[in-house]
This record gives C-alpha cells, structure tokens and sequence, in this order.
C-alpha cells in the first residue's frame, strides 16, 4: 500500500499553440489537477504514493492511467465511471496573456462520494493529502474529503491540505468555512499568502500562521511567492526559507510541486524546517519549464540547486 495518497481531480490540459501552415489552431495535450501533480512529484522524489478519485471511462482517462504508471503512481484507489466524463480546461493565449476554460461540470470527479472513499487503503497510509479543490468541485465531493479525512484521522495517519482556493468554484463565505473546518483537522497546513489573506482577512505573514496554529494545525507553511516560505509550528518558532532564485518561465503547478516535495521529505525522515527548504528548491525549479508535470525536477536537480544556494 502507497505511504501517501493524494485525493483529488485531474484534469485534462488541451493549450492552444500558434495555427499551423493551414491556419488551423493547434493544441498541445498535457495533464493537470493540483493533487495528481503533487502526487507525481512526489513520486519523482522516491515516495511511495497512490491517487484517489474518479475518471472517466474516457480517452482523458486512459491518459492519466498511463500518465500515472509512467510517474510510479500507484491507480489501485481510482475509479473508472462509465458515466461520467474525465474533466478538462483549455488554455487560450492573447495579448493579454493566457486564459483558462474548465469543463468540468458532472465530471467523474465531481461525482465521487463518501461512499467511494477507499477507507482501507486510507488507514494504511501514512499521509493522506487534499486541497481545496478536492472540495470545491462538488457537495459530494467535499463530503468524501472529510469523510476520507476523518477515516485518516481515526487511524493515526497523518492529513495534509493545500488551500489552493479558486472563487470561481465556490462562494468566498463557503470556502473559508470548509477550508477552516479541514485545516482544524489537519496535521500540515499548506496556505498560499494571496489565498490565506482572502480567507482571514489578515495581512501579515506572522498573524496568518497564528491563526491557522490556533486551528489546531501542528505545522504551518505559508508559501509567499517571491518571499520564501515561512514555517511555523507550536513548539519550533518560526522559520523563513528565502527564495531560491532561478530563471522562472512558467510558474503553473509551483505549489503542488511544493506539496508533493514536501511530503516526500516528511516521509522520508526529514523535520519541517529541513523538508520545506527541499520542497521550496523544488518548487522552485518547477518553474524553470513549462506546464505542471514536464518541469517537476528529480532530486539530483534539487540536491544541486540546495548545494548552490544553501550553505
């Protein structure tokens, strides 16, 4: 049984590119979903993990399934629905940069349960990851990610939660709640400045780890971008990680880079301060390509970037 499971919902990527010789417009296919790109970078690093959700009975679908048994990750935990389409977004381009179009409504995703939660190889793992997205998509959905969170809870494995908050998902009243309601549960808290400062309504870095602290959440990143990442825990202070700095092109997926870092380092032995400082190398060289998954570095990438800009 996998070590960590990430839950969650892929998304098919079709990136419109510059029209070919006949004028037609051309689209580059790639993979997305923030918790299956954690999951694949975990995977990079050496961990042990498995993806929990729904997927089509689609074309999309068969190319996550390969997708994830080229990555490592384990599928035994994902449901084919015969009935319901794998999701996916376009992304257009124009002068004003780059937009994104989802089609995911009655997606497989959206339509997972409490019932489809995989309680068994849940209590087997040793962390269990979602976001804010995981529940976003749908009221089934959101149930089964605290039902999954609870069975986690229940048998002493570890919860991860990444807010990764998307207004166009969800009213900003109803994800603050949710997403409060998760991280109360959470063993790692993982919120964005930008997202955490809509949903406290709080500005400075230090009053945003109190509050999610106060949660009851053990261990707080709070990622901030150009600023570092700044982990803070009941009984360790707090630690600013400065940013490594590479030369960024695309920073889609950075955060889950981070997550899937992050978890693989816990997993593997390493304290918070020392996990964060690995995952945030990581994430960093996420954005030194394209897209979410092609960039996600292996650890040799990491190890050098640390050895350059670490001590």
């Amino acid at each position: 049984m996998p070590d960590l499971l990430c839950m969650g919902e892929p998304m098919l990527e079709l990136n419109r590119q510059a029209p070919g010789p006949d004028g037609r417009a051309l689209y580059l296919e790639g993979h997305g979903g923030d918790t299956s790109n954690a999951a694949i970078c975990a995977a990079r690093q050496g961990a042990s993990v498995g993806y929990v959700t729904a997927i089509g009975q689609d074309r999309p679908g068969d190319s996550f399934m390969q997708l994830w048994a080229q990555e490592g990750v384990d599928t035994a935990t994902v449901v084919r629905n015969a009935e319901a389409p794998t999701a996916l977004y376009v992304v257009t381009h124009d002068a004003g940069g780059h937009a994104f179009t989802f089609y995911r409504s009655n997606s497989a995703a959206s339509r997972y349960a409490p019932r489809d939660v995989p309680e068994d190889a849940i209590r087997a793992a040793r962390i269990l990851h979602v976001s804010g997205i995981s529940q976003a998509i749908s009221t089934s959905a959101c149930d089964a990610v605290f039902h999954a969170i609870a069975v986690a809870k229940a048998a002493g494995v570890k919860v991860s939660y990444d807010t990764n908050l998307r207004l166009a998902l969800w009213p900003q009243a109803r994800a603050a709640a949710v997403i409060h309601a998760a991280i109360a549960a959470a063993d790692i808290a993982l919120p964005s400045l930008d997202d955490a400062r809509v949903l406290t309504g709080l500005q400075a870095p230090e009053a945003i780890a109190d509050f999610y602290l106060r949660l009851g959440c053990p261990i707080v990143l709070l990622k901030q971008g150009k600023d570092g990442v700044l982990v803070a825990t009941p009984e360790g202070g707090r630690t600013l990680i400065p940013p490594c700095r590479v030369k960024a092109v695309d920073a889609t997926g950075a955060g889950d880079a981070f997550a899937g870092a992050l978890l693989a380092r816990l997993l593997a032995g390493d304290a918070p301060v020392e996990a964060a400082t690995y995952a945030n190398a990581c994430a960093a060289l996420s954005t030194t390509g394209y897209g979410a998954v092609a960039p996600l570095p292996r650890p040799d990438a990491v190890r050098a970037l640390l050895r350059g800009t670490v001590g």
